[in-house]
């Protein structure tokens, strides 16, 4: 549980205590009468004489005879002022639920728009509906840093609920220049836009390529027609939802095998599997050496499955341990996440 959510959760047990607190007096000044009365007092009369006496409207004694009984106008006075301290009590942590609340989403907010500001090589998520979650979920369990952008007022609940645990998020429009801006588009690594509608998702290429030309963008597209017009806008790759959910069921009827393989690796949370690459930077160490000289067979729990050049788009799939190891060029793993982590941080790709 978050510090927000155990604070929040205090302010209610407390407001809830002090509604209980007032159901007890009002019941123990309801029966108190009633015993002090022998029964002469109607309960409903009871009950009026305390709620009178806890509010004090001042409306005098309505039960007849009370000056004679023993004991009544003292048990009065205590009910008057335990009444008072509980109605007090009620209203102040009433008020406390209210502006704490509050108080502590806006410090909540601007705590993770400060996170946001010093983001760098982040990835920005426009849109968080039934294809956007799937994304933030993916890009959470791989590590990557991320913001995530939404109308939607409850879209913390639904990507905490999906994640597992808190994200990073703005609400606003991803269409808006502004939005952008905040989110930090000038420093990101890459933008999603995963807009439930072709023309937004457009219009979001079109702005992101413009305010940082070195972006990776990636698009969904729900019309096959969009698709083109997507590439032409500036966005790197293409994404059509239909394609990739009819190739699906393709695969499900064909090699149903290789499906489950492929399911059962992204959703193992103990090992965290996946297919990465990694590209071998300039003034890296590992430019000319073997593949079984580098340091990625350190990391035993890494294959090197495929290599493609930095330009060309073929590839060299399952190289032998004297492959060379080339400037430019991208190593696809497989392996645990964490490994991939490990492996980036690595002085061969992080060259001074």
């Amino acid at each position: 549980m978050s510090t927000h959510e155990y604070q929040t959760s205090s302010a209610r047990r407390r407001l809830v205590v002090a509604l209980g607190l007032i159901v007890m007096v009002y019941a123990t000044g309801t029966i108190g009468y009633y015993l002090l009365g022998g029964g002469e007092w109607s309960l409903g009369d009871c009950a009026y004489m305390t709620v009178i006496s806890i509010t004090t409207v001042g409306y005098g004694e309505i039960l007849q005879r009370m000056q004679s009984v023993p004991y009544a106008r003292l048990f009065t006075s205590l009910l008057l002022v335990s009444g008072a301290g509980v109605a007090l009590y009620a209203v102040s942590m009433l008020t406390t639920f209210l502006v704490e609340g509050e108080f502590l989403d806006i410090r909540r907010r601007r705590r993770m728009d400060k996170r946001i500001s010093k983001m760098n090589g982040h990835i920005i998520v426009c849109g968080a509906g039934r294809t956007g979650m799937h994304v933030i979920a993916e890009l959470s369990a791989t590590h990557w840093p991320f913001v995530v952008i939404d109308t939607d007022e409850h879209i913390g609940a639904r990507c905490r609920e999906a994640c597992g645990k808190a994200v990073d998020f703005m609400i606003g429009d991803a269409i808006d220049d502004h939005v952008l801006l905040n989110a930090g588009i000038e420093r990101a690594y890459g933008v999603v836009a995963g807009l439930p509608e072709d023309k937004d998702n457009l219009y979001v290429v079109l702005t992101a390529r413009g305010m940082n030309p070195k972006l990776r963008i990636i698009a969904k597209a729900v019309d096959p027609r969009a698709e083109n017009k997507l590439r032409v806008a500036g966005a790197d790759s293409v994404v059509s939802v239909n394609r990739i959910g009819g190739m699906r069921l393709a695969s499900e009827m064909i090699r149903p095998s290789v499906v489950t393989f492929l399911d059962v690796m992204l959703r193992d949370k103990d090992k965290n599997l996946r297919f990465e690459e990694i590209a071998i930077p300039p003034g890296s160490s590992l430019i000319g050496r073997r593949l079984a000289d580098s340091d990625i067979r350190k990391e035993r729990k890494l294959l090197v499955v495929a290599v493609t050049g930095p330009e060309e788009e073929v590839y060299t799939y399952s190289p032998g341990p004297d492959f060379e190891l080339q400037e430019g060029m991208t190593l696809v793993l497989i392996g645990e996440t964490e490994s991939v982590r490990r492996l980036r941080e690595l002085p061969a790709f992080n060259p001074s």
